[in-house]
């Protein structure tokens, strides 16, 4: 982060936070440990009174969590005690706190986070879940459910330079600082970068912040990885919100961040986005998504893990506004909103993650529905794909000596039938992971369990197998190398040495 020439109170106040935080035990595990867990998970709910009845007796560790996380009016008194060494006065004076009387309130949302890197403390607006409040137009979101779901599906691998696009509160920008030397952050807007830079403060790390729009800041630069969540809501070419609204119609936002990030990855980087895109009557989303990747040097998989239906969409986004659908002027902007997506053909919006690795050869896309539930985070499941994929551009799959991954396993699928149990499937499903299912036939069974870690390659073993069951070598090649380059893709299978 570039030091200013005067250090904005903000920032000078931040060291003397952290030292309160730390005196405290106001971190992932204190607050976990003082509220324990069913208060802590009315907290994630944003239920205060089980929260706030939890802090009761718990000294200054307690004042902080009603201060910064209800949003709690607190005796001058207390939150002293629990802020020193920073005093009140020049906690007001920086913009953190608001003094009314003989109470004070805090004025913004600093909450610890431990997102595999120890705990780490992220500045915000406070966003009206715990005490009611309007929504600015420049309100910097904290960590949502967005985030959260960035956070997991971040490759963690080392790396030199990571460049977080939109940084927000600065969230992806810290996590990125756990395995990357150097962290670059952009946003549009101001108060973005000031809350970003005293969240980089109160950890005492060092990124670069860069205001400005999408890439304009980074021009003719090229980093080891990228992360993005972006002001993904699909919607009118409109700006009421910063943190979520891009002023680019429908989904051009994931279009142009999903089309611009190549030119900003460096030979063999990678990229994490959050996106969404319209499923337009009548065509493919994946042939949408596909027209906005370039058609050479790129690896892209494209993973859906919801789609909303326009209706569900627009409320969702409204009531996140603060708008009530009840109310006429609310209801006008529902109506409109939905006209839009009509005259556009929008049957459904879809949300997911946006996987990008350069390369030098022609672009190779799989997008792909994975909206069944799995717990497995798909950062690293990218890094993994990625050179799989490599593998198979590589290798000639009939000249290879393949084995099943340990977490492979083959189920049948029968029902009743006039003579007993009827066989209708087989199919072999990765356990762990995103828990992927191939449908196979009964000759493929066979050919799978021919592979062995010191076996015959793919090449011999569908000799063998055509020979035994009267099948036609060719036909059953080719057969065999488009099931084990899926298979392989999706790790069910891997290459023995």
């Amino acid at each position: 982060m570039t030091a200013p020439t005067s250090t904005p109170p903000l920032i000078a106040a931040c060291s003397q936070l952290r030292q309160a935080f730390e005196r405290s035990g106001y971190d992932a595990d204190g607050v976990l440990t003082m509220l324990g867990d069913d208060a802590h998970a009315a907290l994630g709910r944003s239920e205060p009174v089980p929260v706030r009845n939890a802090s009761w007796g718990s000294g200054v560790l307690g004042v902080l969590v009603r201060l910064f996380l209800l949003v709690d009016d607190c005796p001058e008194s207390d939150v002293a005690d629990a802020i020193a060494p920073l005093s009140v006065a020049d906690a007001v004076a920086a913009g953190i706190l608001h003094r009314s009387g003989s109470a004070v309130r805090t004025l913004l949302d600093i909450r610890p986070l431990d997102a595999g890197h120890g705990t780490r403390w992220i500045v915000s607006d406070p966003d009206g879940s715990m005490r009611l409040a309007e929504t600015a137009a420049d309100h910097v979101l904290g960590v949502g459910q967005a985030s959260l779901s960035l956070l997991r599906g971040t490759p963690t691998s080392p790396v030199s330079t990571v460049l977080d696009v939109g940084t927000g509160c600065g969230v992806q920008a810290v996590h990125a600082r756990g395995y990357a030397e150097q962290v670059t952050a952009t946003d549009i807007s101001p108060r973005s970068m000031d809350l970003a830079a005293a969240t980089m403060a109160i950890n005492g790390l060092e990124v670069e912040l860069l205001h400005g729009s999408w890439f304009e800041p980074v021009a003719g630069r090229r980093f080891d990885r990228i992360v993005a969540n972006p002001p993904f809501v699909v919607g009118r070419a409109e700006v009421q919100h910063s943190y979520r609204d891009s002023g680019l119609d429908l989904d051009g936002a994931s279009a142009l961040m999903i089309g611009q990030a190549p030119e900003h990855l460096a030979p063999g980087g990678t990229a994490a986005i959050l996106a969404s895109w319209v499923h337009v009557r009548g065509e493919d989303w994946r042939t949408r998504v596909a027209s906005w990747l370039p058609a050479h040097g790129i690896d892209a998989w494209v993973v859906e893990r919801d789609v909303a239906d326009p209706a569900l969409y627009v409320g969702t986004w409204m009531r996140d506004g603060g708008l009530d659908p009840r109310d006429p002027d609310a209801a006008a902007v529902a109506q409109s909103w939905l006209d839009h997506f009509a005259a556009a053909d929008v049957e459904g919006i879809g949300f997911g993650f946006v996987y990008l690795r350069r390369t030098d050869t022609p672009t190779d896309l799989l997008a792909e529905e994975l909206t069944h539930g799995f717990s497995d985070p798909l950062g690293n499941e990218s890094i993994e794909y990625f050179a799989r994929l490599a593998w198979l551009r590589e290798h000639d799959i009939l000249d290879s000596v393949l084995t099943l991954d340990p977490n492979t396993a083959l189920e049948r699928v029968y029902i009743p039938g006039d003579e007993g149990w009827a066989p209708v499937a087989v199919r072999v499903h990765r356990g762990n992971g995103p828990q992927w299912q191939h449908d196979i036939d009964e000759l493929g069974a066979a050919l799978l369990a021919g592979l062995r870690p010191d076996g015959l390659p793919v090449g011999e073993l569908v000799e063998l197998l055509a020979a035994a069951h009267d099948e036609d070598p060719e036909d059953l090649a080719a057969h065999a190398v488009t099931m084990m380059q899926g298979l392989v893709r999706h790790g069910l299978v891997r290459p023995a040495r």
